[in-house]
């Protein structure tokens, strides 16, 4: 029995834990975008962070939405063969990276390389006492190192998922004409005439949302990063993992507003 009440316990606490944890996220989030509206606001670290998220970004997600596209037209041809419905493999295309698979795989990109990035910068300046170095030299610390990352993060990512979107239809488009021997002008005709403006609309404003709750995660544990070099190191762990899981479980609270009915 006592077992049985310790095991009840430990998930009671781990929830009480979550709960404490949303609630300081929250504050935090709070608090860097309330500074958006009180002056200064620090743009050369705004404009870093703009070009470290976006510009730096650009490879990685080219590469990934480019070789998704292709992926999604080969097994979408694989199962459509069956069917004689090859002509709906273009609108699969579009339809997938524009609603879903541009707005996902870039912020998992993102997640992992500029979160990681943001978490592991700020959390050396708290080891290193730096953050409190600020303070000292009256700079608001969160002022200066999270509301412009927050800012530039929701900015950045949806030019990265128009970047994919593009990219990722054009691997689409060079897998069914190289490979499957589609039509060129038929493919393209196919894809203008699924293309909705209101998919891509929602797939960007998912992206602004991820960007803000990558840079909110990174900047959150790096600031809350105690204990060294390996806090530093769990710190960062820890903001990829909760981008990660916020940004898909978010991608299905939007989709199903959006899309549900």
């Amino acid at each position: 029995m006592d077992k049985i009440l310790d095991f009840i316990a430990g998930i009671g606490r781990t929830l009480l834990d979550m709960v404490r944890m949303a609630g300081q996220v929250t504050l935090f989030g709070l608090l860097a975008v309330s500074h958006l509206v009180r002056p200064p606001f620090y743009w050369r670290t705004f404009w870093g962070s703009l070009i470290e998220i976006g510009y730096f970004s650009l490879p990685v997600v080219a590469l990934t939405a480019l070789f998704s596209g292709g992926v999604i037209a080969l097994q979408s041809y694989t199962g459509f063969a069956q069917y004689h419905a090859q002509s709906a493999i273009a609108g699969i295309v579009i339809l997938a990276v524009t609603r879903e698979l541009g707005p996902v795989l870039a912020g998992l990109m993102v997640a992992g390389r500029v979160g990681a990035a943001m978490s592991a910068e700020i959390g050396t300046m708290r080891v290193t006492n730096q953050i409190d170095a600020l303070s000292t030299l009256s700079t608001n610390p969160v002022k200066y190192l999270v509301t412009p990352r927050l800012l530039a993060g929701t900015l950045a990512l949806p030019f990265l998922v128009i970047v994919a979107d593009i990219l990722g239809v054009m691997g689409g488009f060079i897998v069914c004409v190289m490979k499957l021997n589609f039509v060129p002008q038929a493919y393209i005709s196919a894809t203008l005439s699924s293309f909705k403006m209101m998919d891509v609309t929602v797939g960007l404003a998912k992206a602004a949302i991820f960007g803000f709750l990558i840079a909110l995660m990174g900047c959150y544990h790096g600031y809350h990063s105690r204990g060294g070099a390996e806090g530093v190191g769990a710190a960062t762990t820890a903001a990829v993992v909760a981008a990660s899981i916020l940004l898909l479980t978010f991608d299905y609270l939007l989709t199903d507003v959006f899309f549900s009915q």
